[in-house]
C-alpha cells in the first residue's frame, strides 16, 4: 500500500549555482576511466586488460576476486593507456583512450513483450555479464549487491534532495520505455515489492507518471527526504540479518536499456553546477568522463581580483561527492559536477562577526543566515573550525529524520562498541544518511569517514 511520509528533520543547504533546466554541447571528453575506488566493498579487484589493448563498451576488464560473478566494463570503445596504481600497488584507474565511434559489445536483446518471459536466473546473468549489475547497492553496508542473495525488497528513490542535485525530469526525459523495461527487470529480482519513492512537494516527472509494477510512496521535507535510506527506515526497516537492495533511477532506465537494446551503454545526462560555474546546465556525457572539456573554460572571473580563485572540482555533490583535479572522472555513481570556490584561508572573527550573508544552521552569534530562509549561498570549502571535543547540543537529532540517536551511534563507533553499534542502528544507515551532521557538526568531526569505519568494523568482524 502507497504511503505519504512528512519529514520534519533535516536542511536544505541552498546554493548559488543550480544547472539550468536546458542541455548544452561540450566538446566530448578523450579519455574515460574506471575507478575501483567508486565501488564500496570492492575487495580484491582483478585487472582483465592490459596498457595497449582495444576494447569495446561493454568489455570486461575488471573483477573482484571476491565476487567474481559481477563484472565491470569499459564505458567507451578504444584503448587502453594506463593502468595506474598507488602505494602497495593498490589499483586506483583503468583509464581508456576513447574512439571517436563508439563500438559496443553485444548482449541478449528482448523486445517490450517479450521481456515479460525473462527469468530471474537469465536476468541475472545479463546483468552480470553487461556491467550494469554494480548499479545494484545492498543495504546494509552500501555495497554491490551479490546476485546469490535474495532481498526483501528493492527500493528506488525518484528524487535527489542534495544541494544543487541534478533533477530527473530533465536526465531522464525521454527514458520512459526504458524505465519501465528496468521496473520489468528489478521485479523479477525480489519475492517483495519494488518501491518507488517521489518528492511529495514537486510535480511528479514524466519519466515516472505510468510506471507500472512499483509501489508508489511519496515523501516530502527538507534534505535528507531524498535519501533512499531515510525513505527504507520509514518504510520497511532493514533489521539484523536482513537484505535490500537499492538502484538509482539512472540505473533501472540502463537496465532497460541492456534489454531493449542489447548493448551497454553508459551515456547519461548530468549536471553542471556550483557558484563558479559559468555556464550552470545539463550536459550528456558518459560514465567515467575526463572532466576537464567541461571545467576548461567553464570558470567564473574574480571580479573583485585580477587573480581568479582556486576552485574545488567535486565529483557529485558538495555533502558527499568526490573531491577531483581539474582533469579528474566523473565517478560511476554521479549525476552532477559541482564547481564551488577553494577555503584556503583563515578569516578573523568569522562566526562572530555580524553578516547575514553566510550560511549556517544554527543561529550563532553574528550569522544571521536564518532572517533570509530562501536566499542562495555562496559557500567554499573551508570548515571553519578544527576537530574538537563532542558537544552535545541534540542538533544531530535535528538534522536526522531517523529513530536513531546519531552522537550515541558514532561515540559506539570510535569506541568499537559491537553491541551498541547494532543497537543504536549501524545497519540502517551508510555515510550519505549522516552527511548532513558533518555540515552542522561544532565539533568538525569526519562523521561520514565515523559512519564507514563502523559499516567496515560491523560487515568484517
Amino acid at each position: 500500500m502507497s504511503k505519504l511520509i512528512k519529514l520534519k528533520k533535516g536542511f536544505d543547504i541552498k546554493l548559488v549555482g543550480k544547472a539550468e533546466k536546458q542541455l548544452v554541447d561540450f566538446q566530448p571528453a578523450n579519455t574515460f576511466a574506471i575507478k575501483p575506488t567508486d565501488f564500496i566493498g570492492l575487495q580484491r579487484p582483478k585487472v582483465t586488460v592490459s596498457e595497449g589493448d582495444t576494447i569495446k563498451a561493454g568489455t570486461p576488464i575488471l573483477f573482484d576476486k571476491a565476487l567474481d560473478k559481477v563484472q565491470y566494463v569499459a564505458p567507451v570503445s578504444g584503448e587502453i593507456v594506463e593502468i595506474k596504481r598507488g602505494e602497495k600497488r593498490k589499483l586506483l584507474e583503468i583509464k581508456i583512450l576513447a574512439d571517436k565511434e563508439i563500438s559496443y559489445e553485444t548482449f541478449e536483446k528482448y523486445t517490450e513483450s517479450t521481456i515479460k518471459s525473462v527469468n530471474r536466473e537469465t536476468a541475472i546473468t545479463q546483468l552480470t555479464k553487461s556491467g550494469v549489475w554494480p548499479q545494484l547497492v545492498q543495504r546494509p553496508y552500501g555495497i554491490v549487491a551479490n546476485p546469490e542473495d535474495s532481498p526483501k525488497a528493492i527500493f528506488i528513490s525518484g528524487f535527489d534532495s542534495h544541494p544543487l542535485a541534478a533533477d530527473y525530469a530533465v536526465t531522464l526525459k525521454g527514458e520512459e520505455k526504458y524505465f519501465q523495461a528496468g521496473i520489468d527487470i528489478l521485479k523479477k529480482l525480489t519475492d517483495g515489492i519494488v518501491h518507488l519513492n517521489l518528492n511529495g512537494d514537486a510535480e511528479v516527472p514524466s519519466v515516472f507518471a505510468n510506471v507500472q509494477n512499483v509501489q508508489i510512496n511519496k515523501f516530502s521535507g527538507p534534505h535528507p527526504a531524498g535519501n533512499v535510506g531515510v525513505q527504507i527506515h520509514h518504510i520497511d526497516p532493514i533489521n539484523k540479518g536482513e537484505i535490500a537492495w537499492t538502484i538509482n533511477p539512472f540505473g533501472v532506465a540502463q537496465i532497460g536499456k541492456l534489454f531493449l537494446e542489447g548493448k551497454y551503454d553508459a551515456s547519461r545526462v548530468i549536471a553542471i553546477t556550483g557558484s563558479r560555474a559559468k555556464k550552470a546546465a545539463y550536459t550528456k556525457t558518459i560514465v567515467g568522463a575526463c572532466v576537464d572539456t567541461l571545467v576548461s573554460g567553464n570558470l567564473k572571473e574574480d571580479e573583485k581580483s585580477d587573480i581568479a580563485p582556486i576552485t574545488r572540482v567535486i565529483s557529485g555533490n558538495v555533502l558527499t561527492g568526490e573531491k577531483i583535479n581539474q582533469d579528474g572522472y566523473l565517478g560511476y555513481y554521479h549525476s552532477q559536477i559541482t564547481l564551488i570556490p577553494e577555503g584556503e584561508y583563515h578569516e578573523f572573527l568569522g562566526w562572530m562577526k555580524p553578516t547575514a550573508d553566510k550560511l549556517s544552521y544554527h543561529r550563532a552569534l553574528g550569522l544571521l543566515s536564518f532572517l533570509k530562509p530562501n536566499k542562495e549561498f555562496v559557500l567554499d570549502s573551508n570548515v571553519r573550525g578544527e576537530e574538537r571535543a563532542f558537544v552535545q547540543t541534540g542538533v544531530f537529532e535535528s538534522v536526522t529524520p531517523m529513530d536513531i540517536l546519531p552522537i550515541y551511534l558514532l561515540k559506539a563507533i570510535m569506541a568499537e562498541d559491537f553491541d551498541e553499534m547494532e543497537e543504536l542502528g549501524i545497519y540502517e544507515v551508510i555515510e550519505e544518511d549522516l552527511a548532513l551532521c558533518e555540515f552542522v557538526d561544532v565539533s568538525k568531526h569526519p562523521v561520514q569517514e565515523i559512519v564507514r569505519k563502523g559499516i567496515d568494523l560491523i560487515q568484517y568482524s
